[in-house]
């Protein structure tokens, strides 16, 4: 028993100093070279490149934080949605959270003849992507929170769930037929993802959901573990599933919702990460696989933005084409694995 909790140890200890390493890197590397001799001038206090300060402190870091952030995020949440409905390939968006901030996001950039010029003038081109996001992932949680208290089978809420996300897609579709071409074009940038451009006050914001989001779910680590061996058992162990999925369903909409909203659609990296740090612990106990999959989903979303920022080049790719690029090849294992057994 001691060896196994000190082999745990290791591997935190591992995944930790990966990640540290890579938070350094995705500072490091960039479309414009910086030194570290030049980054570390400007710590101590002898470097006055203007320039070097706002590419480092205005642009890497807090880029780097909401990678970091998204990757704790996103990583938990699948972590949760696979536990509660026992699918492997279920994921943060597999409720249709985000498809619904997908939906908020194209009606409030392409539906200018239902809502007026007007609300993009008044509100601001970012605030009012986050804010018509955000609304838009609280209202299909919301209704899905609504449903979950009729529906006691679980399997008929993530059908449901799906059903919505077809009817976000469907609905985004009609409003890209009937938009302007800038309007689509906006759409088109935000549904790529990105981890750049977050001012001080959305990263604090970003920050508070995925502190509120990874309390409930470190709270809902004694019911994920129950629910592992099945619903009556967890009954039987007074577990009161309607609550249980409640604050699971709660906190990936503020973990999920958050990162969609201010990051845009990040794909699979939900799905792939929690069986990673399965893979990695060998261990099905969600007091190891929450810290294992937040360490893992940092090192992930760090090195899909290091790898999307193409350092030494002028171009910076989609995050969320780099993020189905790493996701892909693991769900196709996990679907052969499983025909295999």
């Amino acid at each position: 028993m001691v060896g196994i909790v000190n082999n745990n140890r290791m591997k935190y200890f591992g995944l930790t100093l990966i990640a540290v390493i890579l938070f350094i890197f995705d500072i490091l590397l960039g479309s414009t070279s910086v030194s570290l001799r030049e980054i570390l001038n400007l710590f101590n206090g002898s470097g006055d490149n203007s320039m070097v300060s706002t590419i480092i402190f205005d642009y890497r870091i807090p880029k780097a934080i909401t990678a970091l952030i998204s990757g704790i995020a996103l990583s938990i949440c699948g972590l949760q949605m696979q536990t509660l409905f026992k699918n492997p390939l279920a994921d943060p968006y597999i409720m249709g959270i985000s498809s619904g901030a997908g939906l908020g996001v194209a009606l409030f950039l392409m539906g200018s003849s239902i809502f007026g010029a007007s609300v993009i003038s008044s509100l601001g081109m970012s605030i009012g992507i986050t804010l018509s996001a955000w609304i838009g992932a609280f209202c299909v949680t919301l209704l899905i929170i609504l449903l979950s208290k009729k529906l006691r089978d679980n399997l008929s809420l993530l059908i449901f769930g799906v059903m919505i996300g077809y009817i976000g897609s469907a609905t985004v579709g009609l409003l890209q037929y009937f938009s302007s071409s800038a309007a689509l074009k906006s759409y088109v940038v935000w549904s790529m993802g990105s981890f750049a451009g977050l001012s001080q006050s959305q990263l604090l914001i970003l920050a508070l959901f995925l502190i509120a989001g990874t309390l409930i779910s470190i709270y809902n680590i004694k019911d994920l573990n129950l629910l592992l061996l099945g619903e009556q058992y967890a009954e039987n162990m007074g577990i009161n599933l309607r609550a249980s999925k409640l604050r699971i369903l709660i906190s990936t909409t503020l973990l999920a919702g958050g990162v969609t909203a201010f990051c845009g659609p990040i794909g699979f990296i939900g799905i792939a990460v929690p069986h990673i740090a399965r893979a990695v612990f060998k261990n099905a106990d969600h007091r190891i696989l929450m810290g294992g999959s937040a360490l893992i989903g940092i090192s992930t979303m760090l090195f899909a933005d290091i790898i999307a920022s193409l350092p030494g080049q002028s171009g910076v790719l989609p995050i969320n084409t780099v993020s189905s690029l790493f996701g892909i090849p693991v769900i196709l294992i996990i679907i052969i694995k499983k025909r295999m057994i």
